[in-house]
């Protein structure tokens, strides 16, 4: 024990000796760095030089050590990198003077102006709203590049791919500088190929014609469809997918569609492709409802798919549609119609099954209007079915889309929803691109009817932005003159109310047929008001003064006894029940007219007149694939009713040019029988009429960009009812024969850039003695 406790004592010995050795080596770095820190000092101040818009202190703010600060590398390096970054300096460099820091900068320097070189396709307005540089903001060479892009890219917006831009920089005094960016536009870059891979039911030309885009043509400078554009290209493949779902591809997608630029910036090469996957047949087509009163076999007939059909994606979008607007038109607001495929591969079959449920319970919150730069959001929203706070319906939003696209005062119509503040309310937000509806308008043309012409006109149809439409008209023809001045207003007070007034003067010459001038004078005042969303009313009262002057020697004396002048004071109403599509151009559904003439409040004439016409239209796009395949049935009839006194030869109905093709206007009906004395063999119209006109609308085989479309038709009608003359107690001879009239031709329409070209090739198949024929009827006219 003592002699372990002996050698414990030298070991505690060491150890406490040496603690204090370690301890000391251990503080030694610290000691170190304070030293270091002690000998590069604290920083006395920060002195700027160079600076000449840009204030010291402002520099000193952006630096990351400031004066009483320890002196740190680290720091200085950080605060350099910080002075880079503001992009106020094109050098910066920090160095010490003592125990200060020296920044010396070199500032960028200001923009005084921006302007642009050699643009025509773009405005400089249009590039001021493009590029970033601005007058007062600084310059530096990354900026000028990023503009650059940004112009080449808003060229390649208007497919000018070509284009070249090259900014320049002219150094002013006081360190400013213009920039001015040089342009070349190039030329549009146009679509030479367009190539489809993976397509095995339809050849590239088939599809070719699908699409919007067009491969370049020498005869396309009336259309810009073979220039890229990459939103078209976006198009194209929707069209495409539309195409085949149509046809029962249920399975295809487009897998890829690439624009490929040549390496001369020219021409794009087009690549889409495809994935077909096979052809569907529908083996069953059924309803489910779980709404009261509306069974399954109740809403089964509004489907416009069946059993056997090849699937069709666009008769099912019908399909729905239909069943919705049927259940919502019939008092349940809320629905909601789900289309349901349940395919066989092996088969090639699909079972579709439209389950229809009560829909979510949506209100109208509100009803944003954007886009109209001019048009008032009253003009819009009066044409709106629906109001904020009703409930939400599709079939409605659509009608009233529909209807602000037949004002045309916009270029497109968007009508979009969203969710609202909550779940039960939606936010209609409408978007129009507006276009011009005025016009100052001089042309020219050719018409079968009236010969050559030209026409003068001026007219405001959304006279600022109020609706009003209102112009002064005037045309100079070899068979007919007119000047009109009519203003209208389709919302009279801000009420469902269209009045109108014209003051008119027309000059007629007939030569053709009947052998006399015809001169009218007078004014109009005109009412109208929809009573539903179907049907119309229309009121006109007429005070004219007419003239029926310049008889040619040998007219008949039908036509001599109506020399003379002659005052109508007539007031006029027509009803319509109009279930088309369209008003302007329709596909679908059908109208039909009641129009009433009442002759006799005051003038001379006393007479009514009555005629009710309609039509059909029939949409052969499911079977045909296009929309320009159309069967319309026309039909009319009219009677004039004398009210104890002989009409006016003009005064009544005539037939033939329009209303029945193969013979000549007034051609048809009623004539006078030569005679010695009297040679001419005038038609003297008819106080009955009727019309029947069968016409197919059809595509034909050239591109739709030439916006060439054809027809064949067959048209029938009668004319008959005319009151003997007596000379000398002799009854004058005539024809007035009731039996029908048939035409029958075809005939092509050309909506070119210069104006519409009608042409109609009839051939006369019934016809009686003195009726003339017409084998061509041209009309053209244009408007600069």
């Amino acid at each position: 024990m003592l002699r372990a406790r002996a050698l414990l004592v030298p070991v505690l010995s060491a150890l406490v000796f040496s603690f204090p050795l370690l301890a000391s080596a251990q503080q030694r770095p610290a000691a170190r760095t304070a030293a270091a820190g002690a000998a590069q000092g604290i920083v006395s101040d920060i002195q700027v030089v160079g600076n000449q818009r840009i204030d010291a202190s402002t520099i000193r703010s952006y630096m990351l050590i400031a004066a009483g600060d320890p002196y740190s590398q680290s720091q200085v390096n950080a605060s350099l990198k910080a002075l880079y970054a503001t992009g106020l300096f094109s050098d910066v460099s920090i160095g010490r003077e003592g125990s200060a820091l020296v920044v010396k900068v070199q500032e960028n320097p200001t923009v005084n102006e921006v302007a642009f070189e050699g643009n025509h396709k773009l405005t400089d307005e249009n590039l001021r709203g493009v590029v970033q540089l601005r007058p007062r903001s600084v310059f530096t060479p990354a900026a000028a590049e990023a503009d650059r892009q940004r112009i080449l890219a808003a060229y390649g917006g208007k497919a000018r791919f070509a284009a070249t831009v090259t900014p320049e920089i002219i150094k002013l005094p006081n360190n400013r500088v213009n920039v001015v960016f040089k342009i070349n536009d190039g030329s549009a870059t146009l679509i030479s190929r367009i190539v489809f891979t993976g397509n095995r039911a339809y050849s590239e030309g088939t599809l070719q014609d699908v699409i919007a885009s067009r491969e370049t043509a020498w005869w396309r400078f009336l259309s810009s469809s073979d220039i890229y554009d990459p939103q078209r290209l976006e198009y194209d493949k929707e069209l495409l997918r539309r195409y085949y779902l149509r046809h029962g591809y249920a399975d295809f997608r487009v897998l890829d569609a690439s624009a490929d630029l040549t390496a001369n910036r020219q021409a794009f090469f087009l690549t889409f492709a495809l994935h077909e996957g096979p052809r569907y047949e529908l083996s069953s087509v059924d309803v489910h409802s779980t709404l009261a009163n509306f069974p399954d076999k109740r809403l089964l007939p509004l489907v416009q798919v069946g059993k056997g059909d090849w699937y069709d994606g666009d008769a099912i979008e019908r399909s729905v549609q239909a069943i919705t607007d049927y259940v919502q038109h019939h008092g349940q607001a809320f629905v909601d119609v789900r289309p349901a495929i349940k395919r066989d591969p092996a088969k090639h079959t699909i079972a579709l099954l439209f389950d229809v449920v009560e829909g979510p319970r949506v209100w109208v919150e509100r009803i944003n209007i954007t886009g109209n730069t001019r048009t008032e959001d009253k003009v819009i929203r009066r044409q709106f079915q629906l109001a904020e706070g009703d409930p939400f319906n599709a079939a409605l939003l659509r009608k009233s889309r529909q209807r602000l696209q037949d004002l045309d005062y916009f270029n497109s119509v968007t009508v979009t929803d969203a969710p609202g503040s909550a779940p039960d309310r939606a936010v209609v937000t409408t978007d129009v691109s507006e276009k011009s509806t005025g016009s100052l308008t001089v042309g020219g043309g050719y018409s079968t009817d009236i010969g050559a012409l030209v026409n003068f006109g001026i007219r405001e149809r959304n006279l600022i932005g109020t609706g009003l439409d209102t112009g002064i008209s005037a045309t100079l023809a070899q068979k007919e003159s007119q000047v009109d001045l009519s203003t209208t207003d389709p919302y009279f007070l801000d009420r469902n109310i269209v009045v109108g007034s014209d003051i008119f003067l027309v000059n007629t010459t007939n030569f053709n047929q009947l052998d006399y001038n015809e001169r009218r004078i007078g004014f109009s005042v005109r009412a109208g008001y929809e009573i539903n969303d179907h049907l119309r009313q229309g009121w006109t009262y007429a005070l004219v003064h007419r003239s029926i002057y310049n008889v040619q020697p040998g007219a008949s004396l039908f036509v001599i006894n109506e020399a003379g002048q002659t005052l109508l004071s007539q007031i006029g109403q027509t009803i319509t029940l109009d279930y088309t599509d369209s008003r302007l151009d329709p596909r679908k559904g059908w109208l039909t007219r009641l129009g009433t003439d009442f002759a006799g409040v005051g003038g001379d004439a006393r007479f009514v007149r009555t005629k009710i016409d309609g039509a059909y239209f029939i949409p052969l796009e499911r079977w045909l694939g296009s929309n320009d395949w159309v069967l319309s049935f026309r039909a009319g009839a009219g009677y004039l009713f004398n009210l104890g006194r002989q009409e006016k030869i003009i005064d009544r109905f005539f037939l033939g040019g329009d209303n029945l093709r193969g013979f000549e206007t007034a051609g048809v009906g009623p004539h006078s029988v030569p005679t010695t004395a009297y040679p001419s063999a005038d038609s003297l119209g008819g106080r009955f009429i009727w019309t029947q006109s069968t016409e197919l609308r059809f595509p034909l085989p050239v591109s739709p960009d030439l916006g060439i479309t054809g027809r064949a038709f067959v048209d029938f009608g009668g004319l008959s009812g005319v009151g003997p003359v007596y000379l000398n107690g002799v009854r004058q001879p005539f024809v007035d024969s009731s039996a029908p009239r048939m035409g029958t031709g075809v005939g092509i329409s050309w909506k070119t850039p210069f104006g519409l070209i009608n042409i109609d090739i009839a051939q006369a198949v019934l016809k009686q003695k003195y009726d003339t024929t017409q084998l061509v009827r041209f009309g053209f006219g244009t408007r600069f």
